[in-house]
């Protein structure tokens, strides 16, 4: 997942920066965003699952939100307006790319 998303990133990035250099650093930075959110997403339900402890969960999550929602906005004062879409196109291209292998592995068997 991690790795398709960093190649994803690397060229959308790249095609992006002719129209605006800080959609493609939005871009980048949303993908990045999107791992780091998906791998403490992961760590937090196990977390959940191993101590049975709700509250624990309930910050982290609000962390995150709080964290990953405040970029886009950043990224939007200094940009184009449509700076916000970039950062969100990358924050979830690692849960689309994990869903489709996800999927794929399901199919297969």
């Amino acid at each position: 997942m991690a790795a398709w998303s960093a190649a994803f990133a690397l060229v959308a990035g790249s095609l992006v920066a002719f129209a605006s250099p800080v959609a493609a650093v939005a871009l980048v930075v949303g993908t990045s965003c999107g791992v780091l959110n998906a791998l403490l997403t992961m760590r937090s339900n196990e977390r959940l699952l191993d101590y049975r402890s709700v509250s624990p969960f309930i910050v982290s999550s609000i962390l995150r939100i709080g964290l990953f929602g405040i970029l886009p906005v950043e990224f939007a004062l200094h940009g184009p307006w449509w700076t916000m879409a970039a950062y969100f196109i990358g924050f979830f291209t690692p849960f689309a790319l994990y869903t489709t292998l996800v999927a794929r592995d399901f199919r297969t068997g």
